[in-house]
């Protein structure tokens, strides 16, 4: 049971940093509150319409795309930290995920999910 203690601080440790950080940054700042401090600002645009807008779809596909080629990184970099421990079984494995992900990219592209055209 000992020998868990190290974990229990560092976990204590970590649960204590964001409130802690939270606590010294609204202590420590400025509350000086200015109007046009406070609107919305994008790219050096005044924004003139509601923020509740009507957003494209095709920005969800693409973002759902983005997030399928960042998992694919993720279960890329153990095989290759493992890849002479694996040999042919590992190679012929990863040949078949990125097998899978290419239909799926090409599937996206072809069903015109990544035109922006409306």
């Amino acid at each position: 049971m000992l020998s868990y203690l190290p974990i229990g601080i560092f976990v204590a440790i970590a649960l204590a940093i964001v409130p802690l950080t939270m606590g010294l940054g609204w202590l420590l700042r400025p509350k000086r509150y200015d109007p046009v401090k406070l609107e919305p600002y994008e790219c050096g645009i005044e924004v003139h319409d509601t923020l509740r807008g009507k957003v494209s779809v095709h920005f969800y596909l693409v973002a759902v795309v983005f997030l399928v080629f960042d998992v694919e990184t993720i279960f890329l970099l153990p095989w290759a930290v493992a890849f002479d421990r694996l040999k042919l079984f590992g190679f012929v494995e990863v040949v078949v995920f990125l097998a899978l992900l290419v239909a799926a990219y090409v599937y996206v592209w072809m069903k015109g999910a990544l035109r922006w055209e409306e």
